[in-house]
């Protein structure tokens, strides 16, 4: 799909579409596309702890609660030099719960791709997080990702009780 964003000059941009000025979307949601990383990460740092790390040489990720990195949704451009630094950044994991509302849990998804598509076009590697919350994000999630390249799963907050553990693994195995 062709470019959908338009500046509207004198309006403050609460929904961040700065992030997808410039994307190509996939899928009826328009969820921004990420260009694809075959390169495996072999250290990894929680998003909180890289903030203060002086260790550059690892890939950052986001499986954490959320309240521990939202802030780089409020406030991407803050991140940047310091996500530029680490060699590679494992999309936001935004919690995706089945008991989530569906257009909840679309958001969440598109916001992690925003985040993404924005990083690459500034020079930081990514390796896009696949999370979905039930079927119904199910192929949801794998929007905007290419076939065949290195992806990272995100289970953080959905393995607490049995009947999210059989979901997580039921889907992940489909």
């Amino acid at each position: 799909m062709s470019k959908i964003n338009s500046s509207r000059k004198a309006c403050k941009d609460v929904f961040n579409a700065f992030l997808v000025s410039l994307a190509t979307y996939d899928g009826p949601f328009e969820i921004p596309r990420i260009m694809p990383t075959y390169d495996i990460p072999l250290k990894l740092i929680a998003f909180s702890k890289a903030l203060s790390s002086k260790d550059y040489n690892q890939c950052v990720h986001f499986y954490e609660d959320d309240y521990l990195f939202i802030r780089i949704w409020r406030n991407p451009r803050r991140y940047l030099k310091v996500l530029k630094r680490f060699s590679a950044v494992i999309l936001p994991d935004f919690s995706l719960y089945r008991d989530m509302p569906l257009i909840m849990q679309i958001w969440n998804i598109y916001r992690s791709r925003a985040i993404g598509h924005w990083l690459q076009l500034n020079g930081v590697k990514v390796i896009p997080n696949i999370r979905y919350g039930d079927r119904r994000t199910f192929k949801i999630c794998c929007y905007g990702i290419e076939k065949h390249c290195v992806i990272a799963v995100g289970s953080h907050g959905n393995m607490r009780n049995i009947v999210d553990r059989e979901f997580f693994c039921q889907d992940l195995i489909i």
